[in-house]
C-alpha cells in the first residue's frame, strides 16, 4: 500500500572540485521540515507528486499545513490508484474509463454510505485536480489529455455596503460539490454543544484518555482556541500570561507571529484563559508527568506544553487519532452525541456561550467587535454568524414553546368535548 512520510529536506548543489563532482548543502536556499513525500508499495517514489510538494514548500506565501493536507487527500487517491491496479495518467477517450472519473464515482460512493463526510469529498476532488494542473503545467502529462472540461461561473454576493457584486471563477465537470444544509452552522459547518453534553464530555474524558487531551479539551471549551493554536502553546506561553486589569479572574497571552503560537490566518492577539484553568494548566505544566516527557525530549521540543508518550510535540494529526478513540470508547459508553463530535465543536460551543453573555450585556455591534478579538476572527461575517446563531435558536426555543402550549390547550379541550 502507498505511503505517506515526512522527511527533513535539505537542499544541496552540485559543485565541481578537482573534476569530480560533489554535493554541498546549498545555504541559499531554505530546509523544510516535515516535506510530505508519496511511496508506491514497492518503495518507488511518485516523482510528480512529490516535486508539487517540494516546489509548494518553497513557496513562502503557502504554509506546510496546507501542503500537509493537500497531501493527505493525494495520499488516500494513489492508495485507490494501487487497490483499482490504475495509471495516474490513464486518460482514454471514453470518459467512463478515465482515472479521474472513476476516482469521483468512487468518492461519491464512500460519502453516500457514510464513509466519507461531504466536506472530505469534496476536500479530496479538490485536491487531486489542483495536482493534476500542476501535472498538466510541467508536462508531466499532456495538456490536450482529456481530464475535464473546465466551465465558468458566476458567484453573486454583496460587498459591506450593501452593493450586489459577482465574480467569476473556473470549475470543472468533475469536481463534487458539496451543498450547505439547511439551517445555520457556525465555523466550520459545526454546531456547539450544549451545556448537558459539553459536562458530559469532561467528565468522560478526565477519567478516560490521556491527561493530555483532556487539557486541551478544556482549552477549547473555555478559550475558543483552535486545535493549531493548543498544540504550539509553550511553557512561556504561561510565564508570559498577564492578569487583566478590565477582567478580574482573567488571564491574557499572547498569540500569533513572533510568539511561537500558531493561529489561523497568522493573526495576532491574546488568547483569553480563566483563572482556575490557568491554575489547572500551571499545574500540570510542573507536574512529574510533564517534566519527564521534557526530560527525554530533544532541546527544540523541550518547550512545548503539551508532549506525546513518543516525547514529541503534539500534531493535529495525533490529536485527530486520539479523537477517533476518544469517540470509539464514548459510543461503547452511551454517550451518543460523541458519535460525529468534532475537536472543533468546543470553539463553537465557547463562541456561542461568549456571544450570548455579551448580547445579554452590551449592544450587537460592542458584543461582534469583542468576541471577533476573543476568537481570532479575520472577518466580521464569521463572528455574525454566532449573532444569527443565537437569535434562530431562540426563534426556535420560542416557537416550539408556544407549539406546546396551543398543542397541550387543544388537547384538554378535546378531552373535554369526549368526556362532555
Amino acid at each position: 500500500m502507498a505511503r505517506l512520510e515526512y522527511i527533513h529536506y535539505k537542499p544541496h548543489c552540485a559543485v565541481v572540485e578537482s573534476a569530480e563532482v560533489i554535493w554541498k548543502l546549498d545555504t541559499v536556499v531554505r530546509s523544510v521540515e516535515r516535506l510530505p513525500q508519496i511511496f508506491w508499495a514497492d518503495g518507488t517514489p511518485w516523482h510528480e507528486a512529490n516535486l508539487w510538494a517540494l516546489e509548494m514548500a518553497r513557496n513562502r506565501d503557502v504554509k506546510i499545513k496546507t501542503i500537509h493536507s493537500a497531501f493527505e487527500h493525494i495520499h488516500k487517491y494513489a492508495i485507490w490508484l494501487e487497490q483499482e491496479e490504475a495509471d495516474w495518467r490513464h486518460f482514454p477517450q471514453s470518459k467512463a474509463d478515465r482515472v479521474l472519473v472513476r476516482y469521483r464515482g468512487a468518492l461519491i460512493d464512500a460519502r453516500d454510505h457514510g464513509e466519507l463526510s461531504p466536506s472530505s469529498t469534496t476536500a479530496r476532488m479538490n485536491a487531486v485536480i489542483r495536482f493534476y494542473r500542476y501535472a498538466a503545467g510541467r508536462h508531466f502529462i499532456s495538456r490536450d489529455t482529456p481530464k475535464w472540461q473546465d466551465k465558468a461561473v458566476v458567484v453573486r454576493y454583496f460587498d459591506t455596503v450593501g452593493f450586489e457584486r459577482t465574480m467569476g471563477r473556473i470549475t470543472t465537470d468533475i469536481s463534487i460539490p458539496n451543498r450547505a444544509r439547511p439551517g445555520f452552522r457556525l465555523e466550520d459547518g459545526l454546531l456547539p454543544l450544549t451545556t448537558q453534553h459539553m459536562t458530559e464530555l469532561l467528565k468522560f474524558a478526565k477519567e478516560n484518555v490521556a491527561e493530555e487531551l483532556f487539557l486541551m479539551l478544556l482549552i477549547g471549551c473555555f478559550t475558543g482556541a483552535r486545535i493549531g493554536t493548543i498544540t504550539t502553546l509553550r511553557m512561556q506561553t504561561l510565564d508570559n500570561a498577564v492578569q487583566d486589569p478590565m477582567a478580574p479572574g482573567m488571564w491574557t497571552i499572547p498569540v500569533g507571529p513572533g510568539t511561537g503560537i500558531a493561529t489561523k490566518f497568522d493573526v495576532s492577539g491574546g488568547l483569553m484563559i480563566p483563572e482556575p484553568l490557568m491554575m489547572t494548566l500551571k499545574s500540570y505544566a510542573t507536574s512529574r508527568h510533564r517534566l519527564d516527557r521534557v526530560i527525554r525530549a530533544s532541546d527544540e521540543n523541550k518547550s512545548y506544553l503539551f508532549l506525546t508518550r513518543h516525547n514529541n510535540p503534539y500534531s493535529v494529526a495525533t490529536v485527530d487519532r486520539a479523537m477517533v478513540d476518544l469517540r470509539r470508547s464514548g459510543r461503547a459508553a452511551g454517550l451518543k452525541f460523541l458519535d460525529k463530535f468534532k475537536f472543533h465543536q468546543t470553539r463553537a460551543t465557547y463562541g456561542t456561550w461568549l456571544m450570548s453573555i455579551c448580547l445579554e450585556n452590551t449592544s450587537i455591534k460592542a458584543a461582534i467587535e469583542f468576541v471577533k478579538r476573543a476568537m481570532h476572527h479575520k472577518s466580521e461575517a464569521t463572528t455574525f454568524r454566532y449573532v444569527a446563531f443565537i437569535e434562530h435558536t431562540q426563534a426556535k426555543i420560542e416557537v416550539a414553546n408556544a407549539f406546546t402550549e396551543v398543542f397541550l390547550g387543544l388537547k384538554s379541550r378535546l378531552s373535554e368535548i369526549k368526556n362532555g
